[in-house]
C-alpha cells in the first residue's frame, strides 16, 4: 500500500473511539479546553501575538483541541487533515464550546486551488506533522500558498535528537537512561504504532494500527523552510517542559518561526 494511503487508512480506523478514552466526549472535553484555552494551546502561544481575528490554519489539526482553543482566543481557524474521525470529533467539539471551526478533509499536499488563495495570516503545525511527509519541500510550499505576503508559519515538533538519535528508558527521573543508539542521517522510512493506539485496548489489527513515518535531520527542516520563499526569525531548542530534572540537559521539542517574504 502507497505510505500516504497506508497513513490515512490508519487515521480513519478508530481515532473517534480514541480521543473519546483520551478526552473524554467532546463536550467534557470542551469545558476543559474553556477553562483556560491558552494553556492548552502551550509555550507556542506567546510567539503568535494578539490572534483576535486573525485567519488561521492548523495544518493536521487532527482531534481539533488546539484549534477551538485559539477559536475561543478570537481567532477565525481552520484545520486540514486527511482523517474524517478527527473531523467528527473536532466539530463537535467545537460545536460544544460554541465557537466555529472550518474543517477541510483532504491531504494537505492537495488542498483545493481556493484554499491555497494566501489568505491566512497564520500556518499552525505542531507535534508529530513533519514525518508523515517523504518530501518537505513540498510542504512548505503548500505553507507558502496559504499565507498572506507577511504572513507567519508557526511549527512546533519533536526535536531529531530525541526522535532520530537517543533512545530512553526508564520512567523516573531516578531511573531514566539514555543511549545513542540511531543513526541521525538514516533517511529511511520507519514503521511505527499510529500515535492513538495506547488510548484503545483492542479492535485494530496489526496491519490497521502502523504507519509509515520519515525522520528529518534539523537542518533538512530548516532549508526545506528557507527554500520556499520563508524567512526563518527564529529557532528555539527546548527540553522537557514538564519537568526540571526528567531528561536534562536533552533537547526534546524545537520551535520556528518563519515569515512570508
Amino acid at each position: 500500500m502507497e505510505t500516504a494511503q497506508l497513513n490515512k487508512s490508519a487515521w480513519n480506523t478508530g481515532a473517534y473511539q480514541a480521543w473519546l478514552k483520551r478526552f473524554g466526549t467532546p463536550a467534557e472535553a470542551a469545558v476543559k479546553i474553556k477553562e483556560d484555552p491558552q494553556k492548552r494551546i502551550g509555550k507556542v502561544y506567546e510567539h503568535m501575538g494578539d490572534i483576535r481575528g486573525k485567519k488561521i490554519i492548523n495544518l493536521l489539526g487532527s482531534n481539533g483541541n488546539k484549534a477551538v482553543a485559539l477559536a475561543l482566543l478570537g481567532a477565525d481557524v481552520t484545520i486540514a487533515d486527511f482523517s474524517y474521525e478527527n473531523e467528527q470529533y473536532a466539530k463537535e467539539l467545537a460545536a460544544a464550546a460554541d465557537v466555529d471551526l472550518t474543517y477541510i478533509v483532504s491531504d494537505v499536499l492537495r488542498l483545493p486551488p481556493d484554499v491555497l488563495s494566501g489568505e491566512y495570516d497564520l500556518v499552525f503545525m505542531e507535534f508529530g506533522i513533519l514525518h508523515y511527509f517523504l518530501d518537505l519541500t513540498e510542504l512548505f510550499q503548500v505553507v507558502n500558498s496559504l499565507l498572506r505576503k507577511g504572513g507567519v508559519l508557526v511549527l512546533q515538533d519533536f526535536h531529531p535528537v530525541s526522535t532520530k538519535l537517543i533512545s530512553s528508558r526508564g520512567t523516573t527521573a531516578n531511573i531514566r537512561k539514555h543511549k545513542v543508539t540511531g543513526d541521525y542521517f538514516d533517511t529511511s522510512l520507519e514503521e511505527k504504532d499510529i500515535a492513538f493506539s495506547k488510548f484503545l485496548s483492542n479492535g485494530m489489527n496489526d496491519t490497521e494500527s502502523k504507519v509509515l513515518l520519515r525522520n528529518w535531520t534539523l537542518g533538512e527542516i530548516v532549508t526545506s523552510i528557507a527554500s520556499k520563499g520563508l524567512c526563518l526569525k527564529m529557532l528555539e531548542e527546548l527540553p522537557n517542559l514538564s519537568s526540571e530534572v526528567f531528561d536534562k540537559g536533552i533537547p526534546k521539542t524545537f520551535t520556528i518561526i518563519a515569515e512570508k517574504l
